[in-house]
């Protein structure tokens, strides 16, 4: 065929692949084994020693996906659908890294990664039209695509605290936690933010400290888990019904199949009815409470009547008083940041061992060799838990050396705030892919569905590519722009406009202040990026 011809012209490498991909999570493993499915050539790059992506990294005490298990898993293959069985209703970090472990080895897909090796640079070569990766291990690979794997939550926000590097004790971080068991009995632990994965670690690393510091900044909505065993009619009734449940995942705002979900606004039902749905799904616990209503993230008031149903549940869980009043979320609605779900989070804080410290008026003053300074309180520790957070959606591009036509670095294209078609390809970075990239439902959708969508619409492209015998597509400036503007158009229809988070970059000092996520629902993003492909490609250029 010309295009595998023009792919191998340059055999100046012995290391040429049709596609590069970077990154071994649940995106680029898909990825690989959909591009080998369709017959293009294909490799991952791996920074860590193991698969795994966000579920190798994140193995702190108490991680685990908030995503119902039945859901959070590929749905490509039935035979993986109907031989994997689930423990629990929400997974733990273990038994996710086992599932991805497990479908590396069922379908071959070893024998084209390459572990422990990082990307230093990725450069476009106009004249020969294929991608330059050079590595950690003086690697030079050649691909005529390149696919960035890289996670929406995969660089960990550096943290700026006065003396950190003095602390003479263990320091440890949940978004690279240790490989070997962290033993926190009979140890003073000061835990450093009240996010995601520090609502999850802290009640467990309570249970085994002598006493345990949580600094909080912000505090947040925690949904409870109410996490079981998976019951196994559930999950035969799932597995009969996958290819119908499946679909209605995907015509779903989240990915996600919800319980309970009305198509009603909040405020057209009593109050007494709203407390009775609201009751149920805090009983439920998980997803539940996602989309109760259709009118939670666009109406303020019928936010509140959620938000301070969950505050009235603080009140009631948490004993001491003046300690519930410091867990209350103080300077945002419900879901508008990215959402907390745990087991017995406010529950800990009726413990004997544990100290909130409240960091909303000043934050941590210094750290010294073996303890925390807060304005003229002294707080002696053994250990210190960075709970921080990610730089979010854009931080692994931008970690990486991207350059594109005429050398231009991915860095100097978004000084201003990252610019995407449709969160999958960037102007001026021809045959340059990216899996749930900004501009895309990301973090807000089912993440499995999501990046399954994207997988077939990148092989769907250079499919149609090969067969029109076309060499390099990258979108039109103009097609970015409109994009941008339609996904911030979008944003100031919603609450997420009121709040700073990770998905406007507020977390991160210095980061363009843009929303980055589009929140006009999967079912809807999904749809305008068929209709792309539908229309040839409506929107790139396409080049032979």
């Amino acid at each position: 065929m010309e295009f595998q011809q023009a792919m191998n012209a340059v055999d100046t490498c012995p290391d040429i692949v049709d596609v590069l991909i970077v990154g071994a999570g649940f995106g680029g493993l898909f990825m690989l084994h959909n591009l080998r499915e369709h017959g293009f050539t294909a490799k991952i790059v791996e920074a860590s020693d193991g698969i795994g992506g966000t579920w190798y990294w994140n193995r702190y005490p108490g991680a685990r996906c908030d995503v119902e298990s039945m859901q959070y898993s590929y749905s490509f293959s039935d035979e993986l659908q109907q031989e994997w069985h689930w423990s629990e209703r929400f997974a733990a970090q273990p038994e996710i890294l086992r599932y991805l472990n497990y479908v590396a080895d069922k379908f071959e897909l070893r024998k084209d990664i390459m572990l422990s090796t990082r990307v230093i640079s990725t450069i476009f070569d106009e004249t020969l039209l294929h991608w330059e990766i050079k590595t950690n291990r003086h690697e030079r690979l050649l691909s005529k695509f390149c696919v960035m794997a890289t996670g929406c939550l995969s660089v960990p926000k550096i943290p700026d605290i006065k003396g950190l590097d003095n602390f003479k004790g263990n320091i440890y971080s949940t978004s690279n936690w240790p490989h070997e068991n962290v033993d926190f009995t009979n140890r003073r632990v000061a835990v450093i933010g009240t996010g995601p994965s520090g609502v999850q670690c802290i009640p467990i690393i309570t249970k085994q400290a002598a006493h345990v510091y949580v600094y909080q900044r912000t505090p947040n909505y925690c949904i409870p888990l109410n996490n079981d065993p998976l019951d196994p009619q559930e999950e035969q009734w799932w597995k009969t019904n996958y290819a119908q449940l499946r679909r209605d995942m995907m015509r779903t705002s989240g990915a996600l199949l919800l319980h309970d979900t009305r198509n009603c606004p909040a405020l057209s039902v009593t109050s007494k009815e709203r407390e009775k749905i609201y009751e149920s799904a805090w009983k439920k616990g998980g997803n539940a409470f996602r989309l109760p209503f259709n009118d939670l993230y666009i109406n303020k008031e019928a936010n509140e009547t959620v938000s301070n149903f969950i505050k009235s549940k603080i009140h009631a869980t948490v004993n001491d008083p003046t300690i519930a009043r410091l867990l209350l979320p103080y300077n945002h609605l419900f879901g508008i940041r990215r959402l907390c779900r745990g087991t017995d989070y406010y529950e800990t804080f009726n413990r004997d061992n544990i100290t909130l410290i409240d960091l909303r008026y000043r934050g941590i003053d210094e750290i010294q060799t073996t303890r925390v300074r807060v304005g003229n309180k002294i707080y002696e520790v053994d250990d210190i838990v960075l709970a921080l957070g990610f730089d979010a959606f854009t931080g692994a591009l931008l970690n990486m050396d991207i350059r594109g036509r005429l050398g231009k670095t991915l860095q100097e294209k978004w000084k201003n705030g990252w610019r995407t078609y449709l969160g999958l390809m960037i102007a001026d970075f021809p045959n340059l892919f990216t899996i749930t990239g900004p501009g895309s439902p990301s973090d807000l959708a089912n993440m499995v569905p999501h990046i399954e969508q994207h997988v077939k619409w990148i092989t769907k492209c250079l499919e149609y590519l090969r067969t029109h015998h076309i060499n390099m597509i990258e979108p039109t400036l103009e097609a970015e722009n409109t994009w941008f503007e339609h996904v911030n158009d979008v944003v100031e229809n919603t609450l997420f406009r009121t709040s700073k988070s990770i998905y406007n970059g507020a977390n991160i000092s210095g980061k363009p202040r843009v929303f980055i996520p589009y929140v006009g629902g999967f079912d809807i993003y999904m749809e305008k990026c068929e209709n792309v492909a539908i229309n040839d490609y409506e929107g790139f250029h396409l080049m032979k």
